[in-house]
């Protein structure tokens, strides 16, 4: 992937005109042959070597149950010293599996260590304590694309290999609004956040941004940080703090067949960051926020650390709420490439967005080779295609999202207000923007198109009709 020149803003030519008007358009029908230019598209074959590229980890077949090292599974006895004693005798003897039986355990955070499968049988159910002095020491994080030290995750690893959490059973973060949702947007929380981004501008180095105890930074549910071969498969999460699963900085990345419900605020549900291979299957998610969001680190932080996130493929997947079902950002200052989604399923009663583009130019970020294909929507509240680069702090910066190559194919949507908004900036449009063999239906309003260059339509219907612009 090419990087742009954070030096300067980056200009790829001008459209212009509301709704379409002035942007370059190829339109054809069933035999029709037009098609936009692009830069470098990977193509489906790509994601079939996604596919065939990640790979779970294998664990020795070795079993060790919390049970034998003191947790007790009636909801009230403290089983994090129990936890910790059964992954490091696991870890110690070369790894395997740690065994939670059925029966509800209660704990503080749980530190996964090397070659360690967290392996939650039928009705099993761990539940984690809502008092956050019980995720202290703080740990190496990274809040909303800012890396600091802050509170633990529920279930957190840095720098490990070959780590899993598994099985049947729940993951319960009890989050509510008389413990964790209740510091969203408190003042500690927003004076924490003011500081944290202005160390980040001013080139603070990491080990002196503390938080934690007073600051009301919510941690993640689980984070995964520099981690290399991951699986989180089959579990059921509810009610996390804040994001619920987060691999930062991660390489070879398995999330199926989980479950995750949670309506809290800024409550994601699968938040990939600055991830390499990545593959995210068999998953449904009823969240209160975005229910995927690929994320690249935030602003002046994101680009020093300067790491993409790339080769990301989602597959027979649900989305039901509550923003984007799938989003790019806010968080893209490192860039994301090379995006597939493919077989899944999106609506519900609070779902605005289908693909959600998300960006300014004070966060910046090469966005490039997204792709959608064979996509059943009931319900969107609003356009299926958002690509909004005036998100949060709008056009106020130097630094120029480039948004590009991005392909809708084999899409059926039984309602939504409007297909697309999409927004560029007249200096700097989206580009090369291709939609295929889709049939949108109960469409409200027209599309909202300007300053993209390189739009491409081709057999879509919207209300029965042909889509020309």
């Amino acid at each position: 992937m090419t990087s742009p020149d954070w030096s300067r803003r980056t200009v790829l030519g001008t459209a212009g005109g509301l709704f379409l008007a002035g942007a370059a358009v190829a339109v054809s029908g069933p035999a029709g042959a037009a098609t936009a230019g692009g830069h470098g598209r990977p193509g489906w074959g790509y994601a079939e070597g996604i596919a065939r590229r990640v790979r779970p980890p294998r664990f020795p077949d070795r079993r060790f149950p919390v049970t034998s090292y003191g947790a007790v599974g009636d909801g009230r006895t403290a089983c994090t010293e129990a936890f910790d004693r059964a992954v490091k005798a696991c870890n110690a003897a070369g790894g395997g599996h740690v065994i939670v039986p059925a029966g509800t355990y209660a704990t503080g955070p749980i530190h996964l260590l090397d070659n360690v499968d967290l392996h939650l049988e039928k009705d099993a159910r761990i539940t984690f304590s809502t008092n956050p002095a019980d995720y202290l020491p703080v740990v190496y994080s990274r809040w909303q694309g800012i890396e600091c030290y802050n509170y633990s995750s529920l279930i957190y690893a840095y720098g490990r290999k070959n780590i899993a959490v598994t099985g049947s059973g729940t993951l319960d973060g009890q989050a509510g609004y008389d413990n964790w949702w209740s510091w969203n947007g408190d003042d500690a929380a927003d004076a924490a956040w003011a500081t944290l981004q202005k160390m980040a501008a001013d080139g603070v180095p990491v080990k002196q941004r503390v938080f934690g105890a007073g600051s009301d930074l919510r941690p993640n549910f689980i984070q995964f940080y520099r981690c290399r071969n991951v699986l989180i498969d089959g579990v059921t999460i509810v009610d996390s703090p804040m994001w619920e699963i987060h691999p930062v900085l991660s390489e070879n990345v398995t999330v199926q067949n989980v479950t995750v419900v949670s309506k809290g605020p800024n409550n994601d549900g699968c938040d990939p960051e600055s991830c390499r291979s990545v593959v995210i299957r068999g998953c449904s998610f009823d969240v209160g926020d975005d229910c995927i969001a690929i994320k690249s680190g935030r602003d002046a932080d994101g680009r020093r650390v300067g790491v993409p996130c790339s080769d990301v493929l989602i597959e027979d997947s649900e989305m039901i709420n509550r923003y984007g079902a799938i989003a790019i950002g806010s968080e893209t200052s490192g860039g994301v490439a090379n995006v597939y989604a493919r077989n899944c399923r999106m609506g519900g009663s609070d779902l605005h967005y289908g693909l959600y583009v998300k960006t300014n130019s004070v966060r910046g970020g090469l966005i490039e080779n997204i792709y959608l294909r064979g996509i059943a929507v009931s319900a969107i509240n609003h356009e299926f295609i958002s690509m909004n680069l005036n998100h949060g702090e709008g056009d106020t910066g130097d630094y120029d999202p480039i948004v590009r190559n991005i392909e809708v194919r084999d899409l059926t949507c039984d309602k939504a207000r409007a297909v697309a908004s999409m927004v560029g900036y007249e200096r700097d449009p989206i580009t090369n923007v291709r939609l295929r063999d889709c049939v949108f239906s109960e469409i409200q309003q027209d599309s909202q198109i300007q300053y993209v260059e390189g739009l491409s339509i081709r057999d879509v219907l919207v209300n029965g009709e042909p889509m020309t612009r």
